[in-house]
C-alpha cells in the first residue's frame, strides 16, 4: 500500500511476483529492492473491508504469555525466566476489519505486537534478530478462557485457535518505518472504553530476544508469526471478571503499526 492506495504487486510486477501474499515471504529482500525502485503515486483506491489477514497460512504461529511484568502479576505468577510458549493454529486467523464470532460468554481480548518473519531465523543471535523480520503488524490474541484453562493440562492452543480468534492486520509495516521498533504504545478498547494500553519497552523478553530464543530451538520461517505477549488489563483478571459481549467493537491499535476493528457477534 502507498499513500495514493493499494499496488497490485503481481500486475505491477509483471507477474515476477505473486498474488498470493504468503508467496512473497520468502522472496521478502528481492520484494523489498524491487518496490524501493518502484515511483510512488500509481496506487488505486480502495476500502477497508477489502482487506484480509496481511498473512494467511504462516507455517508457524508462536504466542507468548505473560511478557509484560504487569500482566503476569494481575495473573497472580512470577514473571517467567524463559518465554512462556504456546501456538495458535492458522485458522483461526481473520482480517482486521471482519466480524468476530463469539462461541461462548467467556471470550477476553489480549492486544498483542506480532513478529512477521522475513528471512529463516536458525539460531541467530539477539544482535542479528531484526534482520531476520520481515516487519510488525497489530494482533489480537482472542482467549476463550474456560477452555484454555481446562484441566489437567491447560489447553492454551485449542482455547486461542477458535475461528476469528487471530485478527492481525491492516498491514505489514517494516521496521526502518518506526522511529524505535522496540518501544510502541499498543492499547485495545471496547466501544471507546480502554481496557489495555501498555508499551512494548516493557516486555520481559524484546523482539530480538525472542526470535534469538525460538530459532535457538527451531527454524523461524518465512511468513512464521509471533504473537509477542499482551499488556495488563485483560478481563478474567478483573474482579469481577468481563468478557466479551455481542453487539461491541474491539478496536486493537499499535502506534505507527495501524488499528485493528473487529465487530463482535453471537456463534
Amino acid at each position: 500500500m502507498t499513500e495514493a492506495g493499494a499496488v497490485d504487486v503481481e500486475a505491477a510486477s509483471g507477474g515476477r511476483f505473486d498474488a498470493d501474499p504468503d508467496a512473497v515471504f520468502a522472496r521478502w529482500d528481492e520484494l523489498r529492492e524491487w518496490a524501493e525502485d518502484r515511483p510512488d503515486g500509481d496506487g488505486v483506491p480502495y476500502a477497508d473491508e477489502q482487506l484480509g489477514a496481511p498473512v494467511l497460512c504462516p507455517a508457524q504461529i508462536f504466542g507468548i504469555g505473560l511478557n509484560y511484568r504487569d500482566h503476569a502479576a494481575e495473573s497472580g505468577v512470577g514473571v517467567p525466566a524463559t518465554p512462556a510458549v504456546f501456538t495458535k493454529f492458522a485458522s483461526c486467523l481473520t482480517g482486521p476489519y471482519d466480524t468476530v464470532r463469539l462461541p461462548s460468554a467467556g471470550v477476553d481480548w489480549e492486544v498483542e505486537l506480532v513478529v512477521v518473519i522475513g528471512r529463516r531465523a536458525d539460531d541467530v543471535a539477539e544482535e542479528n534478530a531484526w534482520s531476520h523480520v520481515a516487519g510488525l503488524t497489530v494482533g489480537q490474541d482472542l482467549s476463550e478462557r474456560a477452555l484454555q484453562l481446562a484441566g489437567p493440562v491447560p489447553q492454551f492452543s485449542l482455547g486461542k485457535s477458535y475461528p476469528g480468534f487471530g485478527p492481525l492486520g491492516p498491514s505489514i509495516v517494516t521496521p526502518d518505518e518506526l522511529p524505535d521498533p522496540d518501544d510502541l504504545e499498543l492499547s485495545c478498547s471496547v466501544n471507546e472504553e480502554v481496557l489495555q494500553k501498555g508499551r512494548t519497552r516493557d516486555m520481559v523478553f524484546s523482539v530480538p530476544e525472542l526470535v534469538a530464543r525460538l530459532s535457538a530451538v527451531c527454524p523461524l520461517l518465512p511468513g512464521d508469526l509471533i504473537f509477542t505477549g499482551t499488556p495488563p488489563g485483560v478481563g478474567m483478571a478483573r474482579i469481577p471478571p468481563r468478557f466479551l459481549s455481542p453487539g461491541t467493537t474491539l478496536v486493537s491499535r499499535i502506534e505507527g503499526v495501524g488499528q485493528l476493528r473487529n465487530p463482535l457477534v453471537a456463534r
